[in-house]
């Protein structure tokens, strides 16, 4: 007598794979739903790119930078506008700075500037006060997206604030109030996963609580 097999995908818990091996047949999985994750959460570093990062170590030359890559970033204690050694920035542990990408070699932990491309600080140093919190890399890149995304579009319809958007997945608002903070920032993180009417609907309800 034959043995009916079930169902259910074999485990391959602690089993050697090789390629061409089914680990997942997906052509037997009718009327289910897949869940895909929102996002990637670790960052790879480009050239250009504009990350928030965290100060964690200070040395003679550089700040060792936390920018959620694989490896941390360096900043050269003169990749500021005007940089010399008579007046070299002092930041302590934990300080955030928006930066940019300047080297990104595979193997190599990036080098990191607090200029533009033509030595201007423009936007760019450390931010203060405000909250920060993490995003995927997905959700970073849709928010500096042009035209503007429809959560800070409605968003700025009604409320004034600063925001400073990373590639690396982090976010910085500040504001008046706390509960401006609060609000843009919720409304940031419930966004990921809605249309562009979802968005400004949530947004309408979470202003409802500030008003």
């Amino acid at each position: 007598m034959e043995k009916k097999q079930s169902g259910s995908p074999p485990s391959l818990i602690d089993s050697t794979v090789v390629p061409g091996d089914v680990v997942l047949d997906l052509s037997s999985m009718t009327n289910q739903t897949i869940m895909l994750g929102g996002g990637l959460r670790q960052y790879t570093p480009c050239v250009e790119d504009t990350v928030l990062g965290i100060v964690v170590d200070s040395k003679a030359d550089n700040f060792l930078i936390d920018i959620k890559g694989p490896v941390l970033a360096f900043l050269p204690v003169l990749a500021f506008e005007g940089g010399t050694r008579r007046n070299i920035p002092k930041f302590e542990v934990g300080t955030l700075l928006y930066l940019r990408v300047v080297k990104a070699n595979f193997g190599m932990n990036p080098e990191l500037s607090c200029t533009d491309a033509s030595g201007k600080a423009a936007e760019f140093g450390p931010l203060k006060d405000g909250y920060m919190f993490e995003t995927s890399t997905g959700l970073s890149r849709k928010l500096l997206s042009s035209p503007t995304c429809p959560v800070l579009e409605a968003l700025g319809k009604k409320l004034s604030f600063e925001i400073a958007v990373g590639l690396n997945g982090r976010v910085w608002v500040n504001a008046a109030t706390p509960d401006t903070i609060v609000v843009v920032a919720n409304a940031i993180m419930n966004s990921e996963s809605l249309s562009g009417a979802q968005q400004i609907i949530m947004v309408e309800h979470l202003l409802k609580n500030i008003q």
